[in-house]
């Protein structure tokens, strides 16, 4: 079998300006093409439809991810090829890769085998520069607000409460804690300081959840930098930053347009990652779609206690959002890790470990059907491994919950690989085979504290949560200074229900303790940094960068 690349670079690809005219019916005139294959959706194209009817909005998620691989993306972009290949008219809306996991843990990050969207290699890397313009609009108020000390310092900023960090599209854990400023008076004044990764930026929560580029440009002028010696809140509004900062992103908020393998369109937006952000697509992006199709197909981050309730509680709440349908994405060997087995011998029969290992699929559905209020589907990504008795398993043990239990193999097959699961959502959309209550897992008048413990014991199965008294004096003057409204951002590791990240399958009872507390008054969240996890990742031992190359034709090879 070709590897995801070798796949990528064989197929055939329309100019992307066929695809947009053909499928959506958007005009050469209301694109701003990036080379033959990938170009941006104009903004003002984008309001002339806003008298269309919305299309159908279908979430894709997944169990807590293991190292075995779920294949969240390849599930979205799959589903989306075979709702085209129904007669669906369909769109799908995806997040942009990070440099950080592209050249550390992942590899590519575009879905894989006939299930991609391309061009890949462009996708991965470079793409149509959003993320470098999110870094330098970040990075620009980092420069204004030492510069304005520097200068005399006319806002009486507390160097000391400064919460503004700068950030870099990659892992570099040697960052994460720098002292800035050093080599005498010409410099500035030396202080502690740190670097993010962009995906974790207010900035780029700002970017995905802003309508429109006065939203965006008002929601840039509301971030708070620092406090002054009095504590009251220092603004970039203050350091007269967010005027410059939308310059620098007014192009990259118009949402890129590409194909998938199969050809139909998907718009790529925004990159979050859902373990210490959001882990959304822009909700431009998901808009146009609806505009745009009968149906949206898009992705949150992670599992669904991380990136599905963050779509609900974050993005749905702030944009009017409501998902039709789930699907939640699982694969047996996957769940034989959540159940104890050791990865290297996922390959082996083993009803016993698949028994318990699927608790974790459990609770997810009844997340998704009981807290989101969602109706939903299971589609197992399918891997030849799997057995006959694993499979009439699951779907035994999943029955007594009344949720389709389907195999996809649209790795090997693409959108006819999918086909299943496509009709089994159009069914539940159109037919109302289940039905839709949608809900929040909690109010926004409620303590934030209240927000924390809402999901941690709803939504992880936790007993309570935790946090010292320099973090629960924080959060009241959060309240205090009028942000309790504000929804919670909850920063943990995406490997387990609980801080744990080695707590395999449905952990319970566990307490949720809250590390750090971040104001996102531009994003409008809080976000609650619990356990270990780092807003900048570190490179592992063996990062995928040493096995990407150009080849002599100057062909990109290993990217995955």
């Amino acid at each position: 079998m070709a590897s995801d690349i070798e796949i990528a670079q064989k197929a055939t690809l329309q100019r992307i300006t066929k695809v947009a005219q053909e499928k959506l019916g958007i005009e050469e005139d209301h694109l701003d093409p990036y080379g033959h294959f990938k170009a941006k959706i104009s903004l003002k194209y984008l309001d002339s439809l806003a008298s269309r009817p919305d299309g159908k909005l279908v979430l894709v998620t997944a169990i807590s991810p293991t190292p075995a691989g779920e294949g969240k993306t390849t599930t979205t972009v799959g589903l989306g090829d075979a709702l085209n290949r129904i007669g669906k008219k369909t769109v799908v809306c995806l997040r942009e890769p990070s440099l950080g996991p592209v050249f550390g843990v992942k590899g590519g990050a575009a879905g894989g085998g006939y299930a991609q969207v391309v061009p890949m290699e462009d996708i991965n890397l470079h793409f149509t520069g959003d993320f470098s313009a999110i870094a330098l609009a970040n990075n620009l108020l980092a420069a204004m607000l030492d510069n304005h000390i520097h200068h005399g310092n006319e806002l009486n900023i507390d160097v000391r409460r400064i919460t503004w960090r700068r950030v870099v599209d990659m892992n570099d854990r040697a960052l994460r804690d720098i002292v800035n400023s050093l080599g005498g008076p010409g410099n500035g004044y030396p202080r502690e300081d740190g670097f993010d990764i962009v995906v974790a930026s207010e900035v780029m929560a700002i970017f995905c959840l802003a309508t429109s580029i006065q939203d965006l440009k008002n929601r840039l002028g509301n971030i708070v930098v620092g406090y002054t010696k009095d504590q009251k809140a220092v603004t970039a509004r203050d350091l007269k930053a967010h005027g410059a900062m939308a310059v620098l992103l007014k192009d990259a908020l118009a949402p890129n347009l590409v194909q998938t393998l199969e050809n139909n369109p998907a718009i790529i937006h925004g990159g979050p990652f859902a373990n210490i952000a959001h882990g959304c697509n822009s909700v431009i992006a998901t808009k146009a779609g609806l505009k745009l199709g009968d149906y949206v197909v898009t992705e949150a981050g992670f599992g669904a206690d991380l990136g599905a309730e963050k779509f609900v509680d974050i993005k749905c709440r702030k944009s009017g959002l409501r998902p039709d349908c789930v699907v939640i994405v699982a694969t047996i060997r996957a769940l034989k890790f959540h159940g104890g087995v050791e990865l290297k011998e996922l390959n082996t029969e083993n009803l016993d470990a698949l028994k318990k290992g699927v608790a974790n699929l459990e609770r997810h559905v009844s997340n998704i059907r009981n807290h989101y209020g969602l109706p939903c589907v299971v589609s197992i990504n399918n891997f030849t491994f799997d057995t006959p008795a694993e499979l009439a398993l699951l779907q035994e043990t999943m029955a007594k919950h009344g949720v389709p239990v389907l195999v996809a193999r649209h790795w090997a097959e693409g959108g006819k690989g999918a086909e299943e699961v496509a009709r089994a959502v159009v069914d539940i959309i159109e037919n109302g085979t289940q039905k839709n209550n949608f809900s929040f897992v909690y109010e926004d008048n409620i303590p934030l504290m209240d927000k924390v413990r809402a999901v941690a014991t709803k939504i992880y199965g936790a007993a309570d949560i935790s946090a010292d008294a320099k973090v629960k004096a924080q959060i009241k003057k959060l309240e205090e200074d009028g942000y309790g409204h504000y929804p919670v951002c909850i920063a943990k590791t995406q490997m387990s229900f609980s801080t744990d990240p080695s707590a395999k399958g449905a952990p319970s009872g566990h307490i949720l303790n809250i590390r750090e507390v971040r104001l996102g008054a531009g994003a409008e969240f809080i976000v609650m940094v619990c356990g270990d996890i780092m807003t900048m990742p570190g490179l592992p031992k063996i990062p995928s960068a040493e096995k990407i190359d150009l080849d002599e034709d100057g062909k990109v090879v290993g990217l995955f």
